[in-house]
């Protein structure tokens, strides 16, 4: 007979004394109910401002550019649905500084059915005009107005801003005209001239059209970048799939040999790292050794000081022996945890043979992440569409605008109907009034930037609640399994569906309890951030070292939450108490077992990110073979990518997050494993009417108790 254990003194306590435990409570009750009627409210609330942001938002208005009276270029339905292309009057204005400040060229823009193709100034046409009327039925098509003729003179011209001073052949390009620049004999050209009239009586060089494109270019270049990843997606996307596939098969593969292979497995890991450190440290021998015996090998690195070339450090033998040296200190360190920890690196290796036998009888957990996948999934789209609906609310806004931004109206509000009649016009020669953004004077507008932030916050909110949902739906599973006597016959059926029943129907506030405390420690590091890109100019060395300071607390904080909270909801799926009560009673008992608790994550933690990486790894090298054509003999890939880092990144990235689902999974098991075991210390003492519910082998090398024979239990 074994030992009795005295359980811990925790009175009134139902957890303790109950002979007749056999896993997760099934007579529960609601919990944490004032959270979860506030958690309801708020989702409520978030329908509604996305039915009112539909009401007033429209997307089109990011998807096609807009002209300087705030109209769409190429909208059906609209005067200008055959012209979908914009066309600035003086591309020139562009390169101006304000360009940047206001993301606006301070230029007249409207929309056009086609690009200009050939050199032309106002006045030339003026001349031709006489001879042959089509020259102005082609210059009008880039006027405001559709006057009969080109009656009014430069002078008139410019003060009304009817009509450009000059055009040159341009491409659309992003649904704007741009010149159409070229090479010839090396010398850069358009339309075969490197020198040109601007339309007011200057000469132009193709250098200064190139620097006004370029201003506009800042603001698009983006868009320019995202188009070409556009077309590199839609050229390697069934690869992608097809990697991630395969990503998937490894990954459940992994899963199947940590089973039956954990010991192996885990020391061929150890053993791969150990030789690839063993491997540096050669390197950086053999290198320090070489360097030796060359002329200027005394030098050292504060002789050549700081430079911007970093190749010149690995010319220093005194670099490689700080490599050599650290190197060396991290072997011995890790040599010496595996001598002084392997009795608790048996514990991890133990746990994730006793994790993969209970996936092994409960494999609908290895598909529980793809449901969280979606409903992640459609929390992110939901939040995007409110943020873009949000943004495009409002009417026209038009705001004074000048070339050099030093009129004193820069930036004042104004009316393009009216503008060239108010004293601006008059004061800040050049001033244009140009459609800026859309807004409004109501109270919906004016809360524009609190619904965003509403917005974010209820985004954080959900996505750490369907996060901690998942996590207490698999710990009920597998709770299940560990408290079963007779493993599988004791299993319950559908154990899966059962849990997230549970947690969905008593659980909700409880679970939004932990994800509300997450989700505003979140909020607060957004807010941080978003202060310090703001601020960054005006911060002394004072606030920044106090900000880094919070940054640092706050992520500190974050994830120990996040471990407490993780080890709550496994003891909500158990016993179906309180979030509050929950967390003190899974914080208690990883107090009590401390040593264990470290140890355990720690070299657990480690085996699953190797997982990870092997398996990224070996999708990445598969992927970079097939997307830069190194084996076009065995497979042959996309031969027209702009980016191939492009797809490459997204498998290997696409890679670590679905073995990071199988692994998150696997994770989760081990510690339902490890909190149920020990309970089962605490409550059990290995005697035939307290049984232990683990397994023998687990057993024994946690606790140095004998476990009853299997005779003893029937």
């Amino acid at each position: 007979m074994a030992q009795k254990r005295k359980p811990p003194s925790s009175k009134g306590d139902p957890r303790v004394f109950d002979p007749h435990f056999k896993g997760p409570v099934t007579n529960r009750r609601c919990t944490d109910v004032l959270c979860c009627v506030v958690f309801m409210l708020f989702i409520m609330g978030y329908i509604l401002l996305g039915l009112t942001a539909w009401v007033h938002g429209d997307p089109r208005r990011v998807a096609y550019p807009t002209d300087s009276t705030g109209h769409f270029c190429g909208q059906k339905g609209t005067p200008n649905e055959n012209k979908t292309v914009l066309f600035y009057f003086n591309l020139f204005s562009c390169s101006s500084p304000s360009v940047m400040v206001n993301l606006q060229c301070p230029t007249t823009q409207i929309c056009v059915s086609k690009c200009p193709e050939k050199f032309l100034t106002y006045v030339e046409m003026q001349f031709t005009y006489r001879q042959d009327k089509n020259y102005w039925t082609y210059y009008s098509q880039f006027c405001k107005s559709n006057s009969v003729k080109p009656a009014k003179t430069l002078a008139q011209l410019l003060l009304d801003d009817d009509c450009p001073t000059v055009i040159f052949p341009s491409k659309p390009f992003l649904q704007r005209c741009f010149p159409d620049f070229s090479t010839k004999n090396g010398t850069l050209t358009v339309g075969n001239k490197t020198m040109f009239e601007d339309g007011n009586g200057k000469k132009r060089n193709v250098i200064e059209l190139r620097a006004a494109a370029n201003g506009v270019n800042k603001i698009l270049q983006a868009r320019t970048i995202g188009m070409k990843v556009f077309e590199d997606y839609a050229t390697t996307w069934y690869w992608i799939l097809i990697g991630l596939t395969i990503a998937m098969l490894l990954s459940w593969l992994f899963v199947i040999l940590l089973r039956f292979t954990a010991a192996f497995l885990f020391w061929v890991l150890m053993l791969g790292v150990l030789g690839i450190i063993g491997y540096g440290i050669w390197h950086c021998y053999r290198e320090y050794s070489i360097l030796q015996g060359k002329p200027n090998s005394h030098l050292t690195i504060y002789d050549i000081g700081i430079q911007t070339d970093i190749s010149l450090y690995f010319q220093l033998k005194q670099t490689w022996f700080a490599f050599l040296i650290i190197l060396c200190i991290v072997e011995a360190l890790v040599i010496l945890m595996l001598i002084f920890l392997r009795e608790r690196i048996r514990i991890s290796i133990v746990l994730l043979k006793e994790g993969s036998k209970a996936i092994g009888y409960i494999p609908t957990t290895l598909i529980y992440p793809f449901l969280t996948f979606i409903f992640l999934s459609i929390c992110i789209s939901y939040w995007a569409v409110i943020a873009v609906y949000l943004a495009t609310s409002g009417v026209p806004i038009y705001k004074v605008i000048t070339p050099e931004g030093q009129c004193k109206y820069e930036n004042n509000t104004c009316d393009p109907e009216i503008f060239n009649t108010t004293e601006i016009a008059k004061t800040c020669p050049g001033a244009q009034c140009i459609f800026v953004s859309y807004g409004g004077k109501s109270l919906y507008h004016q809360y524009i930037t609190t619904f965003q932030i509403f917005n974010m916050f209820v985004f954080l909110w959900l996505i750490n609640f369907i996060i901690a949902l998942g996590q207490c739906a698999l710990a009920g599973a597998f709770a299940s399994y560990y408290w079963a006597l007779k493993k599988p016959d004791d299993i319950p059926p559908y154990p899966l569906f059962t849990s997230f029943g549970r947690a969905i129907r008593y659980h909700t506030g409880s679970l939004a309890f932990g994800s509300l405390i997450l989700a505003l420690i979140q909020m607060y590091r957004l807010v941080l951030e978003y202060l310090n890109k703001h601020l960054k100019d005006a911060q002394n060395r004072i606030s920044k070292f106090l900000q880094c300071c919070l940054k640092c607390c706050f992520w500190c904080l974050e994830n120990v939450v996040k471990f407490l909270n993780r080890n709550a909801y496994v003891m909500i799926a158990i016993y179906g108490k309180n979030f509050c009560r929950s967390a003190r009673d899974a914080f208690n008992l990883m107090m009590r077992n401390i040593l264990k608790v470290a140890v355990m994550d720690r070299v657990t933690d480690f085996v699953l990110i190797l997982g990870k990486i092997l398996v990224s790894g070996c999708i990445g090298v598969l992927a970079f073979l097939l997307f830069t054509q190194r084996i076009p003999m065995i497979i042959e890939g996309p031969t027209s990518l702009n980016y191939y880092w492009v797809p490459l990144l997204t498998v290997i990235i696409g890679a670590y997050l679905v073995a990071h689902g199988f692994f998150s999974v696997y994770a989760m098991c081990i510690d339902t494993i490890f909190i149920c075991f020990c309970e089962d210390l605490e409550r059990n003492d290995g005697s035939t009417e307290k049984p232990y519910f683990i397994a023998p082998t687990l057993h024994g090398i946690l606790n140095k108790k004998q476990l009853v024979s299997p005779k003893q239990k029937e």
